[in-house]
């Protein structure tokens, strides 16, 4: 049986990641709504991506003999002012993300919650990779420097991205 708080935390990890979910499906709206389907597609995956992530913790918790409380989420920003800020905005997502992950396996391991501990040691390696592949995007972005060629070079590019299989 897991203890309370962690309990707790792990429902609030699950909200995190539902809320990530929210938010590159609002980010894929925008893109949509200006005709940037490539772009979309790319946040499309992410959102599927984040939905996975929160069904890892939502299996586990309940593997655990835990509760899941599932909470309402905030409405995502569906507007921004370019695909530049379309993908800062994704990296302080991750950023955040990857905090909170941080602040769970803490707590987890002030716990001597060693079940929990390895199942997190997952989204700690996963949060690297998730920064790592936003970060890499901005730059491409920050590199494109809003000229229309390049971005519709870098839309048709990540129209290709496929879903993570490991996450199946």
């Amino acid at each position: 049986m897991i203890r309370e708080e962690l309990q707790q935390a792990i429902n609030q990890q699950i909200k995190q990641e539902h809320a990530a979910a929210f938010i590159y499906l609002g980010m894929a709206g925008y893109f949509e709504s200006i005709n940037l389907s490539g772009f979309a597609h790319w946040c499309f995956v992410q959102h599927q991506e984040e939905l996975d992530h929160a069904m890892r913790l939502f299996r586990y918790l309940l593997d655990r003999g835990g509760k899941v409380k599932l909470e309402a989420l905030e409405a995502p920003k569906c507007d921004y002012a370019s695909v530049e800020a379309v993908f800062e905005a994704a990296l302080k997502q991750e950023q955040a993300n990857t905090a909170s992950i941080d602040d769970l396996y803490e707590q987890a391991s002030k716990l001597h919650d060693h079940a929990t501990i390895s199942h997190l040691q997952w989204f700690v390696d996963e949060q690297v990779e998730e920064e790592k592949i936003v970060n890499e995007v901005l730059s491409q972005v920050q590199l494109a420097n809003g000229e229309p060629q390049a971005i519709l070079y870098l839309n048709d590019q990540f129209r290709g991205r496929q879903p993570d299989a490991s996450l199946s």
